[in-house]
This record gives C-alpha cells, sequence and structure tokens, in this order.
C-alpha cells in the first residue's frame, strides 16, 4: 500500500485495461478527474460501473476518446453518450451484475473505490455504496481507493482493510448530495393509493423520487414495518426515528434495516454513519428472490415508463430511447410476489409531462419489456388500482383502462376493442 497522488495513482492505468468505478454518492471524482487528464496518453481504456453521480467526463470526450464505457445501468451524466453510440449498455439483472466478476467475464483490470478512513483496526468500509463494488474489488487486480474523511463509515458488508489496496489517495471532501421536491398532487394520490396497500409487518423495498417520498409520507400510522431494499433514501429517516420502522417481523437481517446502496441528503450520511441499525449489503445479498422472498408481506413499489394493455411493463427505455435500466425491479417484484402475504407494486402517474397516455394499447416500437404480463399483480396511478394477477388479457386491458387518465379511456377502449375484440 503507498499513500499517494490521484495522478500517481492513475499512472499505474496502462492501455487496454478495464477500468471499474465505484457508483452512486461514492464515486470517487478526483480519481475520475486524473484519469481523464491522461486523455491523451491512453487508448483503448474499457470503463464499467453503475449508477454513478456527478459528471461522467470519459463519456463527454468526442474526439480521439481513449475510454470506452459499458455501463450496467444508464444514468442521466451518461444518457447522451450511450444514445448517439458513444457508450454501451449492458441489460443485467442488479442480482447478478456480480457474477460477472465471478465468472471472470468482465474482470477489472483496475477498480477505483472511494471509502471511509480506517478505523484503529485498519478497517475501511464503502461507505454507502457496496452493491456491486465489493465484488469488483475482489476480482481486481490493481486497487485504487480515495480514501475521504468525510465519507461515512457504514455496518454490515462493505468492510476492506487498508492493507488490500495498493494505492490510496487521501481527501476531505463532502459526498454527492441531492434533494428533492415534494410530491406533487398526483404523487400524493398515488402515494395514498400504493400506503393503502402496506399492512403492518410489511418488508418494503422502494427507491426514490416523487412517488416513493410520498408513499413514506402516508405511513406514518403503520407499525411494525421492515426494510430490505437497493436503496436507503431520506424519507425512511422520519419513520426510524418515530418507531414506525423496527424490523422485528423480519426473517432475513431481523431488526436490522438493509440496503445495498444509499444517496441524499447530508443528513442521511450524518445518520448511517457507524449507525449498527444501518446494513449495507452486496447487491447479491439484497437482490437475491431466495431471500427476498422469507421476509413476511415484502411489498416492492416500482415504477414503470409505460405499460400496455396486457401488463407488460418497460421501465428501461421510452422506445429505443435508452432512459435507465433494468436494475433490479425483476429482481424484487418477484420476490415480492412469492413472499407470504407479499405484493409487487407498479406504481406511476397515469400521463406523461406532455400529457400522453402511460397505459398504452402496444409498448413502443424499441420498448424493451423490464418486466413481464406474467409477473404483474397491482398497477396503481392517481386514479386507483388495478389487480392484474390471474387476470386474462380482456380483463387485464379492462382493469388498466379504469386507471388510465380519463382523457384517455376511449381511445384505449377502442384499441383494446380492436385486439381482443369485446371487452
Amino acid at each position: 500500500m503507498q499513500v499517494v497522488t490521484a495522478r500517481e495513482a492513475i499512472n499505474t492505468i496502462k492501455n487496454g485495461n478495464r477500468v471499474f468505478i465505484h457508483g452512486a454518492a461514492m464515486t470517487p471524482a478526483p480519481l475520475v478527474n486524473a484519469l481523464v487528464e491522461r486523455k491523451q496518453e491512453l487508448h483503448d481504456i474499457e470503463i464499467i460501473h453503475l449508477h454513478t453521480e456527478g459528471q461522467a467526463p470519459y463519456a463527454s470526450l468526442t474526439t480521439d476518446n481513449p475510454f470506452r464505457v459499458n455501463s450496467f445501468f444508464v444514468a442521466s451524466n451518461l444518457r447522451k453518450a450511450v444514445n448517439e453510440g458513444n457508450a454501451d449498455y449492458i441489460p443485467v439483472f442488479l442480482s447478478e451484475v456480480h457474477l460477472l466478476f465471478k465468472k471472470q467475464i468482465l474482470s477489472p483490470d483496475v477498480s477505483l473505490l472511494q471509502v471511509s478512513p480506517p478505523d484503529r483496526h485498519g478497517y475501511c468500509t464503502l461507505g454507502c455504496s457496496v452493491d456491486v463494488a465489493l465484488a469488483a474489488f475482489a476480482s481486481s487486480k490493481t486497487r485504487i481507493a480515495e480514501v475521504n474523511c468525510q465519507a461515512p463509515r457504514t455496518h454490515g458488508a462493505g468492510n476492506i482493510h487498508i492493507s488490500q489496496f495498493d494505492y490510496i489517495v487521501e481527501t476531505d471532501r463532502p459526498l454527492y448530495a441531492m434533494t428533492e421536491s415534494a410530491p406533487s398532487e398526483t404523487e400524493q394520490k398515488i402515494g395514498q393509493y400504493v400506503a393503502s396497500l402496506i399492512e403492518d409487518g410489511a418488508t418494503l423495498q422502494m427507491g426514490i423520487g416523487g412517488v416513493p417520498n410520498a408513499v413514506l409520507s402516508q405511513l406514518t400510522n403503520h407499525k411494525r414495518l421492515g426494510i430490505h431494499t437497493e436503496m436507503f433514501s431520506d424519507g425512511l429517516i422520519p419513520l426510524i426515528e418515530k418507531g414506525v420502522i423496527t424490523g422485528e417481523e423480519k426473517v432475513s437481517s431481523k431488526g436490522k434495516v438493509v440496503a445495498c446502496f444509499a444517496m441524499g441528503s447530508d443528513s442521511l450520511y450524518k445518520f448511517i454513519h457507524d449507525n449498527p441499525l444501518i446494513s449495507m449489503r452486496e447487491a447479491s445479498f439484497t437482490n437475491d428472490t431466495g431471500i427476498i422472498r422469507i421476509n413476511p408481506k415484502v411489498t416492492a413499489i416500482n415504477s414503470a415508463i409505460e405499460i400496455d394493455l396486457t401488463g407488460q411493463v418497460c421501465a428501461d427505455s421510452i422506445g429505443a430511447f435508452l432512459f435507465s435500466g433494468v436494475g433490479g425491479q425483476m429482481d424484487f417484484m418477484r420476490g415480492a410476489s412469492l413472499s407470504d402475504g407479499g405484493k409487487p407494486i407498479i406504481a406511476m402517474p397515469s400521463t406523461t409531462s406532455s400529457g400522453a397516455s402511460k397505459i398504452v394499447s402496444f409498448l413502443k416500437e424499441g420498448a424493451g419489456v423490464t418486466t413481464t404480463r406474467a409477473h404483474i399483480h397491482y398497477v396503481v396511478t392517481e386514479f386507483g388500482i388495478a389487480y392484474l394477477f390471474g387476470k386474462n388479457l380482456r380483463q387485464r386491458a379492462i382493469e388498466l383502462i379504469n386507471i388510465a387518465h380519463p382523457s384517455h379511456r376511449e381511445t384505449l377502449e377502442k384499441q383494446a376493442m380492436q385486439r381482443f375484440k369485446h371487452l
């Protein structure tokens, strides 16, 4: 282990290397910037990662770019490059990304990580992003760490002894923080419907954004809720502090709030710092359907870009335009459906920001099916709840038309009649 500057650490990267970059709020920006500064010296560098925050300057170079991104998720900082053909997207369930490393399909030559400072025993942690970073670290030949004084020390699986890093770059900077606007009126209505489906003692999975936050705001009178999720967000903190979230009825990690990454405000990072209640685990654990399903009443709340009248869900693209990724939606939708009393839920506004219906007769040309029609149980919009499990295609169409925006229902009914002959 050597303590060096960011540039000195990055100088060890060689032409033709595959480089893994730690994701979410733990994106090691100083190392990324130092890598891009070497753009004139390098060629044929493959970059792999999940969702990263902040800039992705390696993807925005337009001429003689020595970097080629192979991403497991299309975040906003990569969207333009992917859709213009200057970066690539690998569709893969979050629960299976670690296998790409373990099976040496995409083993990194170098991993760039951000970690918390070592404790008195010499152990750093992967902070608020364990997800696939631990697996990438384990399979990397060279390991470079940004040791950030402001990175939270977290409990769980992300412990790495400082001696296991080849190069250390010491920093003192705040993590990437994000603030969210208050849920809209539409999101509040969706949140009320979803909250009505959540039972006391349920184990929850949800993401970030207006709808999840609206759901969480409606749960203050619930009891004994548990959390087993991909993402830990600010909206969970008030429910933990009020004793709504206790995890006492969970089977897996009883009493613990389990997530594989956390992202939000500075207050969130302070909350999870050295907090033994929060267990940050690998995505291979959080998203393992076999582990998810053993918890009681797993209620998985996910979103969609559009859903057709048979229940096919597209959540990663707008037609052929790649917008996000497969992620863990199917992991949790299936895990919830197999849980005793579980409820897999797709929650979304009935229309896009431009007023187009998100409930459609057919998915757009080029759209990906993120969740199949056979996996769908509940669909929620601001106009109500559609329950599709056990329904035939015509019955599904009726259920979904009933929760579509009123201005689109007549058109959807005509399209359904053409497709199914009668309703």
